[in-house]
């Protein structure tokens, strides 16, 4: 028969790794935020309208009623009588002219601003990511 080999018998071995993370806190921040207010003054334009009136007299005999009518920026209001004569006529009496123009200037109007501060006050290391 045959020899009989001997046989060695070697352990094989494994190593692993278990990696796990968990929080730590390093420290605190606390963060206040209050509001202030100040007082500017600030151009504003405000615009206002004026009229002119003149009166123009016309004397005018009419054969029908006139209606008032817009002339560029005037507005000509007429204004008529009626006159006994033999036989009722519409005469325009006068005119009324009103002119519009609008009349702009700046006036300083004083106005509220609010702003926010951010007042920051630590407890202990903090680590950024920034210094890392």
């Amino acid at each position: 028969m045959a020899e009989e080999q001997e046989v060695a018998a070697i352990p094989l071995v494994e190593e692993r790794v278990n990696v796990s993370k968990r929080q730590v806190e390093t420290g605190r921040l606390r963060v206040r935020v209050s509001v202030g207010e100040r007082e500017e003054q600030v151009p504003v334009e405000l615009a206002h309208d004026e009229v002119e009136v003149r009166r123009v007299p016309r004397n005018q005999p009419l054969d029908a009623l006139p209606s008032v009518r817009i002339e560029g920026n005037v507005t000509v209001i007429p204004v008529v009588e009626e006159v006994v004569v033999v036989e009722k006529r519409l005469v325009l009496v006068e005119e009324i002219h009103v002119r519009r123009k609008v009349v702009t200037n700046t006036e300083h109007v004083p106005i509220l601003l609010r702003s926010e501060q951010a007042e920051i006050e630590q407890n202990g290391p903090v680590v950024s990511e920034v210094t890392r």
